[in-house]
């Protein structure tokens, strides 16, 4: 079993779930008392998220690359990184740490091409839903098309996952206005619907919506599963 260097707490919520579904598939695959090796680096994530909001992405590249390398040095023998925004500077951490980095949106596509869909929509943070570089990694890796909400429910998207779901608060009206939102991308045409922020599990699952949801926290453990255990 290869090691898994796992750099989190964007935020720590999500990557509690990242820890259960790891050991969760080493047990399953391995039985017995068989649990996933892997060292975490959880990082302070109001520093992260005012470095977001200032949008000093070169910056929090260089304190994720940081992090790889602590976990290299700590017998790390690969990096995930428990974030699908933090995804942006991906080229960056792949330039300065030489460990194999495991990219969430490579696997979501590989995840999608395998279904044969090619149009999905895309929910999570403002960041992942407005910028090119997520959905063009979609497109480049699967020639995925991605659509995403228009931009008033971009906000709400958006401020539910850093004013409640970062902060453990699970709302039943913020529910139904995500399930609104997966609904109006479904009447787009939308073949699937990929939850691009790991914190949307908490509030929304595969069962919410009548076409297949992609749950981006859940692919990325599996195939960092399947790269430790090959």
């Amino acid at each position: 079993m290869k090691r898994i260097g796992i750099i989190g707490g964007m935020s720590w919520e999500s990557t509690a779930t990242y820890y259960r579904l790891l050991n969760e598939g080493v047990k399953k695959r391995l039985g017995g008392f068989h649990s996933a090796e892997c060292i975490l680096y959880s990082v302070d994530f109001a520093e992260i998220e005012s470095l977001q909001r200032q949008g000093r992405w070169r910056e929090m590249g260089g304190k994720i690359v940081e992090a790889a390398e602590l976990l290299r040095q700590g017998g790390a023998e690969g990096i995930i990184v428990c974030s699908n925004t933090m995804h942006e500077v991906a080229d960056q951490i792949i330039q300065g740490c030489p460990l194999p980095f495991l990219h969430i949106a490579e696997a979501t596509a590989d995840c999608i091409h395998q279904a044969d869909i090619r149009k999905v929509g895309l929910i999570g943070t403002q960041f992942t839903m407005e910028r090119e570089t997520y959905r063009g990694r979609l497109w480049d890796h699967r020639r995925i098309e991605t659509i995403v909400p228009e931009r008033e429910q971009q906000n709400e998207i958006h401020r539910i996952i850093f004013e409640e779901l970062c902060q453990g608060i699970i709302r039943e009206e913020s529910r139904q206005c995500y399930l609104k939102v997966m609904q109006g991308l479904v009447d787009e045409g939308v073949e699937g619907i990929i939850l691009g922020c790991t914190e949307i599990n908490l509030l929304v699952n595969e069962e919410d919506a009548n076409v297949p949801i992609f749950d981006t926290t859940r692919i990325h453990a599996e195939a960092a599963l399947e790269w430790a255990l090959k």
